[in-house]
């Protein structure tokens, strides 16, 4: 489960139960769930799930 993203920098950080983090991306923090994360890259947004793999990109412009 999702507990909170972080921008810092160009990094994306996500962190579930007890601040462990999760994962990382390079981008812009589009927005979160307790189950996904979006992250924007250039003109696309992309949506992990808590584990990090990747489950959709949208065009963005």
């Amino acid at each position: 489960m999702i507990e909170t993203a972080i921008q810092r920098g160009k990094y994306v950080y996500v962190y579930g139960n007890g601040n462990h983090l999760l994962f990382s991306r390079f981008g812009e923090l589009y927005g979160f769930t307790s189950t996904t994360v979006s992250v924007k890259n250039g003109k696309y947004v992309y949506t992990y799930d808590a584990r990090g793999s990747q489950k959709s990109s949208h065009f963005v412009g």
